[in-house]
């Protein structure tokens, strides 16, 4: 890792589990942690992704990421999962829950199938996830440390993506109700609040409108001028599961340039669009999912 503090072995015997970790975020988190000394598994519920996904994050180091196909909106497969890595791997020492959903729409127009997309993924998967591993740390007596992907709408709250939010807030709470819960078992809970970070595909959907300044992926309206990168929250990310911290626990920490405290990095000015123009944005969301599986040969 370029730029990086952290000495080449500070992640040495660690076991991390990144959900998501196919695409987006999860993808380029992993090869930086595998690049600190991690074991790394990556969960999604698309093979063909994450064998791509692991194998670009092993490069430097074959063998060191490992992973499943699992929908972790269902506790039952979460819970086979995490059976077979404790069984041929060893207990995890980490888990990011970074598996999630989300896309820009006006809330009337939302069907409960869509509600239930994001908050199904997001809030119902990072419980999963967490509680399956919380579990066997307890039982076994091993530490553990959760770290969650989150945003800065757990505090502001943000138009045109109430499904997102909500869920978010509620991973939120659950790192705060849990840090002290499980505290007197070794096991820490922190999130992440980054701002914006382009990624393929999920970077679109949040942009809705090219002939729109508005919304929360402008660089224009962070007080850094720049959006964030990957390598800058893997920094961080590595940091907190790594041994250096182990008295920060219930913090979720943004990392945004300094946008949320200018003035909430919300979709709010995605009021001034037009029936038309989400007709348009609905149009590009399509095309862009469309091409996006027929990149990965979906």
């Amino acid at each position: 890792m370029s730029n990086s503090l952290f000495a080449p072995d500070v992640l040495a015997g660690k076991r991390i589990l990144i959900t998501g970790g196919g695409t987006g975020l999860g993808r380029g988190l992993a090869r930086h942690l595998v690049d600190l000394g991690a074991q790394v598994h990556l969960w999604g519920r698309r093979p063909a992704v994450l064998t791509e996904a692991a194998a670009e994050a092993s490069a430097s180091a074959p063998g060191t990421v490992h992973w499943q196909a699992v929908d972790v909106r269902q506790a039952e497969a979460v819970d086979a999962a995490m059976d077979e890595i404790w069984a041929q791997h060893g207990p995890l020492t980490g888990v990011v829950n970074n598996a999630a959903a989300n896309f820009i729409a006006p809330t009337e127009s939302l069907s409960p199938r869509a509600f239930e997309a994001v908050t199904s993924t997001v809030m119902g998967g990072s419980f999963n996830t967490t509680h399956a591993a919380g579990r066997r740390w307890i039982a076994g007596g091993d530490k553990g440390v959760v770290l969650s992907t989150l945003t800065t709408w757990v505090w502001t709250g943000s138009a045109f993506v109430v499904p997102s939010a909500m869920a978010k807030a509620a991973v939120h709470a659950m790192t705060m109700s849990l840090a002290v819960e499980w505290a007197r078992y070794g096991i820490r809970l922190n999130a992440l609040a980054p701002g914006p970070i382009p990624t393929d595909y999920a970077w679109e959907m949040l942009n809705p409108n090219e002939k729109s300044s508005v919304g929360a992926t402008q660089a224009d309206q962070i007080p850094m001028g720049r959006m964030g990168t990957v390598e800058e929250l893997a920094n961080l990310t590595a940091f907190l599961l790594s041994d250096a911290c182990d008295y920060l626990t219930g913090q979720t920490i943004a990392m945004d340039g300094g946008q949320m405290l200018a003035g909430p990095g919300t979709f709010a000015g995605l009021t001034s669009m037009s029936a038309e123009d989400w007709a348009d944005a609905r149009e590009r969301s399509k095309a862009a999912s469309a091409a996006s599986k027929a990149q990965r040969g979906v």
